[in-house]
């Protein structure tokens, strides 16, 4: 077969995978029957066939605005939010209270929420489509290998798969994500490195040819889309020469002019198949604001929304933070609610952390920012609509 990596629209027409909205088999709440655009082609019709003055046509409605007018600010805040639970109970219990956007399944969180097939518990919870995501690269990076089995890593599957074998095995175990509830993979690493395999990037990069890798992770999105699961690319602008592990301390990358030249290139390659993005907690000279890790960097968030300073064209899909409370590029250096408040400000439109305990003073501290004016309140409309095109709870 020939795969193809179709250049399609950030919101994805997927029925039964991310997009909840299209059933509400398994627990998922179902989209409104009457979207945004349907109203408003309802709208265009009736004016056609009857003579309105000028000064009574009403102005076509914004993407999104029946969604955002439903919203209480809080709750607007929390669909910003995917944090990681620790089981059923955990997940079920926040997704209850304050209507988070997403949850995160980690290395901690008890697999039987998986096994038993408990997420429509969860998702069952929650208003809007929820997300339910995951780290499964396949290699040192996987959380279900104790129920799927093994995949090899991003670089054994580019030294001994071809790239129809690689879409194949992606395609497999993307239904079987999906089987177990899961919508969203932070899947694959399009870093370019040559590290050793045990690196913080290594083998977890399928190449140091970003050629190499647009081809093998292409294809690894394009099995995980067709089974129904959004992948997100990562991370954004590229770890794969970078100083050290964002994990323990602050990383630096080599200046902007030599990622553009390498690093880059499958994200801009990529970004616009379909795709989400991850912001590494990379500093990037030339690029980013002293001291200032690109997850969280205004300027480094606008360089991928505008595309033009590495070639591509411009990115309006979901944008992810990488995990701002257990890495030490951040926590070193920012209290949570701070870190979720630069990150949404920056223009990022999901904010991912690691527990649930936070969510509440995260929430005040959002709607603190909002209501003085340092988190605007156009900034969180904008993300709100973009997650939920996301999820399918909306289309324009």
């Amino acid at each position: 077969m020939r795969i193809k990596f179709a250049k399609t629209a950030t919101t994805l027409a997927l029925c039964g995978g991310l997009v909840a909205g299209c059933s509400t088999d398994g627990g998922d709440v179902a989209a409104p029957e009457t979207s945004t655009s349907s109203t408003l082609a309802t709208t265009t019709s009736e004016m056609a066939s009857a003579p309105v003055a000028s000064s009574t046509v009403p102005a076509p409605a914004t993407c999104g605005s029946d969604l955002l007018a439903s919203l209480s600010l809080r709750q607007k805040l929390a669909q910003l939010l995917n944090v990681g639970v620790t089981g059923t109970a955990d997940a079920r219990a926040i997704v209850d209270s304050e209507q988070i956007g997403g949850i995160f399944v980690g290395s901690w969180t008890d697999q039987s929420m998986l096994t038993n097939h408990e997420v429509p518990q969860v998702t069952s919870a929650s208003n809007l489509p929820l997300m339910v995501t995951i780290d499964e690269e396949g290699g040192r990076v996987s959380r279900v290998a104790g129920i799927l089995g093994p995949d090899p890593s991003a670089r054994e599957t580019a030294e001994t798969m071809t790239v129809e074998q690689t879409y194949q095995m992606a395609l497999e175990r993307g239904r079987g994500l999906k089987d177990l509830g899961i919508t969203v993979n932070y899947a694959p690493d399009v870093d370019v490195s040559s590290q050793p395999a045990d690196s913080v990037i290594g083998d977890r990069s399928y190449s140091d040819d970003p050629e190499v890798v647009v081809a093998y992770a292409g294809a690894y999105a394009q099995g995980m889309r067709d089974a129904g699961i959004f992948p997100v690319i990562k991370h954004f602008p590229g770890h794969g020469s970078a100083s050290g592990d964002s994990h323990t301390g602050a990383v630096t990358t080599p200046p902007i002019e030599n990622l553009i030249a390498s690093d880059l290139i499958p994200f801009r390659e990529l970004a616009n198949t379909g795709v989400g993005v991850m912001m590494g907690h990379l500093e990037v000279p030339g690029l980013t604001e002293p001291g200032v890790p690109a997850s969280i960097s205004p300027s480094a968030v606008a360089f991928l929304r505008a595309g033009t300073g590495y070639g591509a064209a411009p990115f309006t899909g979901p944008v992810f933070t990488d995990d701002l409370s257990g890495m030490q590029a951040i926590t070193d250096r920012y209290d949570i609610a701070d870190a979720v408040q630069a990150a949404l400000v920056a223009g990022v439109d999901q904010a991912l952390w690691l527990t649930t305990k936070d969510v509440p003073r995260v929430l005040d501290h959002l709607e603190e920012a909002v209501a003085s004016g340092a988190l605007p309140q156009s900034r969180v409309d904008q993300a709100v609509v973009t997650v939920a095109q996301t999820k399918g709870a909306i289309t324009c």
